[in-house]
């Protein structure tokens, strides 16, 4: 634990707080003793949080999500961007409309969305981080993963541009990356197909979401005069998006 003077206290909104990466950032903030809000589509948060519930890709949800956060816990002092879904693996040619626009929604909108719902008010205050998950999929594109491969490219695009905005104001911005880690996510994009699921792990160690956490806290605990801009963090057994070394 950190338990920086600095850091206690400070409110944080944590989006996808319900479970994955978004519940382990919000479970360690609330353990640095931050004050900790969890907007998700299903209202749910880790003990101790005030769960908020709402829709990131909907920009009316996360405008009355943030106003709730302000008026029940103060202003918003580190906003982390953990929502986000898989997507299907398939080609481009075989993406739908509807795919393309789920995934879209969620993965990129939900975190323009979120930042420009917090940005002005810190940027009014002189302070305040804004952290968005990435992915190597925003660094690396791989087979049949166009779609969300496409949405990280646009949070990585997003996430420095907001960093070319903020110049100046005292607002930091900063973005986690991670290679493979072990969450519900491949579950859901592989329907709840467990050997499947299952072999994108074989024969190796992922990161945790709590790996993940750590990530965070270590980069809202910089002294003022530093700033992570990203951090691109991979298990020590992946060397990029498809090249991994497994066990046999």
């Amino acid at each position: 634990m950190i338990n920086d003077h600095r850091f206690s206290g400070r409110v944080a909104l944590v989006s996808g707080a319900a479970s994955g990466i978004g519940r382990a950032v919000a479970e360690r903030l609330l353990a640095e003793g931050c004050r900790v809000a969890g907007l998700d589509l299903r209202g749910e948060a880790p003990e101790g949080a005030l769960p908020v519930a709402g829709d990131v890709s909907v920009s009316a949800d996360v405008d009355a999500a943030v106003q709730r956060v302000h008026q029940e816990l103060g202003a918003v002092d580190v906003l982390v961007c953990a929502a986000g879904i898989p997507g299907r693996s398939l080609r481009t040619v075989d993406v739908d409309d509807a795919e393309w626009g789920r995934v879209m929604a969620i993965n990129a909108d939900g975190v323009f969305f979120c930042n420009r719902a917090v940005i002005p008010g810190m940027v009014e205050r002189g302070r305040g981080h804004v952290i968005n998950i990435g992915s190597i999929a925003g660094h690396e594109v791989y087979p049949g993963g166009n779609v969300y491969c496409a949405t990280k490219h646009a949070v990585t695009a997003l996430n420095r541009g907001l960093a070319i905005d903020t110049l100046g104001t005292g607002v930091r911005v900063s973005s986690v990356d991670p290679g493979m880690v072990e969450t519900e996510f491949s579950m859901v994009r592989f329907h709840g197909d467990r050997q499947r699921a299952d072999g994108v792990y074989a024969g190796l160690e992922p990161l945790t979401p709590a790996d993940v956490a750590d990530a965070v806290v270590f980069c809202a605990t910089r002294p003022p005069h530093a700033n992570v801009r990203e951090m691109i963090l991979m298990p020590s057994a992946q060397a990029a998006a498809v090249h991994a070394h497994r066990k046999s």
